[in-house]
């Protein structure tokens, strides 16, 4: 029987194999060390009660954190200014942090994604994007790049089990932590997303608040076999963006959280710099496609840290066609009468 590879292992032998540089294999061994303290946390129960509360006044991204949100952060904090990182720029703070200058990498992280679900024992997470640190080494310089400079991103979720989804830009891997070995263990070498669908994940509580393209193709998809799409397909929502990724990662789909007429939600609620970027790096690495509705998410540019968009990925086949129905349906400024009521694919 063949010996588990674990993460550290994994990323050792990227660094000989010259896939990547050797200064990710700290960076990394850090972010792994405080997801372990976390999953540790989460499963036993400690982040309900007295740590669900959620505190006075908002975060760096605007939201009321948690008390597990702040905790979370501070233990990423802490396991990072161990290894050679530049800025870190967190969900749970206003501005970025320095922790080593001059180092060569930096790191945008989504502590704890989904913290409102601990109390319903439903999946939450960490997610996180590794840049490398601007030669001026400026923090804004550093961040506000486009998503398809990172060097890795992954996420972890604190699930039924604890897995961690990673990418160094050569596919993507799945690991799952192994309370006997205290360690991640390579369980998927190369994950991958099918370009074709038949689940797809949105929130259908907010129906009345979407654009009619976002309506039209929820419609088409829900009209099933009798419909325009010809096939049948399930819904999904599980109100965890971690859980939702990993879950088409295995099985392939589509998920949609659209900019929409609320107020706070007219240019999306997911933050682009340690949310949408890190996914879409992981969607892409798999086979799959992300986007803003149009744009691939991995080609914008950032305007700061804390900037929100909308975001679909998954199958590619299928973010592809959502694209398709924004374009026609909201890409004039009246839509022509054959767009207003209509699906793109009706007849």
């Amino acid at each position: 029987m063949s010996k588990a590879i674990d993460v550290d292992g994994y990323i050792a032998r990227l660094v000989a194999d010259g896939v990547v540089q050797s200064e990710l294999s700290p960076v990394l061994s850090g972010l792994t060390k405080a997801t372990r303290v976390l999953a540790k946390i989460v499963s036993s129960g400690a982040g309900k009660g007295d740590l669900a509360t959620k505190l006075k006044g908002n975060n760096g991204s605007g939201d009321a954190p948690t008390k597990l949100d702040v905790l979370s952060n501070e233990i990423v904090m802490s396991r990072l200014s161990e290894a050679p990182v530049a800025w870190v720029a967190s969900e749970e703070c206003e501005r970025s942090v320095q922790i080593v200058a001059g180092a060569p990498l930096s790191v945008a992280i989504d502590p704890l994604d989904g913290s409102s679900n601990i109390e319903t024992n439903a999946p939450v997470g960490t997610i996180f994007s590794i840049v490398r640190t601007s030669p001026c080494g400026d923090s804004d310089a550093t961040f506000l790049q486009p998503g398809s400079g990172q060097v890795a991103a992954g996420f972890v979720v604190y699930g039924p089990q604890c897995s961690l989804v990673l990418s160094v830009g050569r596919g993507t891997a799945a690991f799952t932590l192994d309370p006997d070995l205290g360690s991640f263990v390579l369980t998927s070498e190369s994950m991958f997303v099918s370009e074709i669908a038949r689940e797809f994940a949105i929130n259908a509580s907010n129906a009345r608040h979407w654009s009619p393209a976002i309506r039209n193709y929820v419609e088409d998809c829900v009209a099933g076999v009798d419909g325009p799409r010809g096939r049948d397909f399930n819904m999904r929502w599980i109100a965890s963006l971690v859980a939702e990724a990993e879950r088409i990662l295995v099985r392939s789909g589509v998920y949609l959280y659209p900019h929409d007429s609320r107020t706070g939600y007219e240019h999306g609620r997911l933050r682009l710099i340690y949310e949408a970027n890190p996914i879409a790096f992981l969607i892409e690495q798999a086979g799959g496609a992300a986007t803003d509705g149009v744009q691939r998410v991995l080609d914008l540019k950032p305007q700061h840290i804390h900037q929100k968009v909308p975001l679909v990925f998954g199958s590619r086949g299928e973010v592809e066609l959502i694209a398709r129905y924004v374009r026609e349906l909201e890409g004039r400024s009246q839509p022509h009468q054959l767009f207003s009521d209509r699906g793109l694919l009706r007849h």
